[in-house]
């Protein structure tokens, strides 16, 4: 049986998904190694990283309740990378997953903190600012504070994250 961290080594260029598929499919005959799947996020080479929270991410979308075990370790650890592929996945997944009162206000504090500067690579700002949508749409996020967020986005330098953020303004003023 191959290491899913083998597999996600190998497989197309370095910035494709490479045979991300395959731990995806195995994953779901096989719950069992969801957990392996989660350990190659913390892999030395970035573009395993990259394919393992792709990976893991897609698996939250159609089976959030398997990732509900690794939501702690998602809030505690995985906030702490600095990778921006890991960063935009993470935003992603808090939408998806089932939260408690207190991780959902670590999400949201740890989103509104991505996107306080425009120093914020441009598809972590996009998908940040999705999320907090999202959360301000649930009522956990107030208006104000998301329209300061998105005013600081609007100064971005890229061209389509200061358009979504004004997108994402209008959208909540309404």
């Amino acid at each position: 049986m191959e290491s899913y961290k083998s597999i996600l080594t190998v497989g197309g260029k370095t910035n494709s998904l490479g045979r991300a598929q395959e731990v995806i499919d195995d994953v779901y005959r096989k719950p069992t190694r969801l957990d392996e799947l989660f350990e190659c996020i913390y892999a030395d080479d970035a573009w395993v990283r990259m394919r393992a929270i792709d990976s893991f991410e897609k698996i939250a979308r159609d089976k959030p309740q398997w990732i509900e075990p690794y939501i702690e370790r998602i809030l505690t650890e995985l906030t702490k990378s600095s990778q921006p592929s890991v960063q935009w996945h993470l935003a992603q997944l808090f939408c998806e997953v089932e939260l408690t009162d207190k991780q959902r206000q670590q999400a949201i504090m740890w989103l509104r903190e991505k996107i306080a500067t425009v120093g914020v690579d441009w598809i972590v700002s996009v998908n940040t600012m999705k999320s907090l949508v999202y959360f301000y749409n649930e009522g956990f996020v107030a208006a104000e504070q998301l329209r300061e967020l998105l005013r600081i986005q609007e100064e971005h330098s890229s061209k389509s994250v200061r358009k979504k953020a004004l997108a994402f303004r209008a959208s909540i003023e309404g």
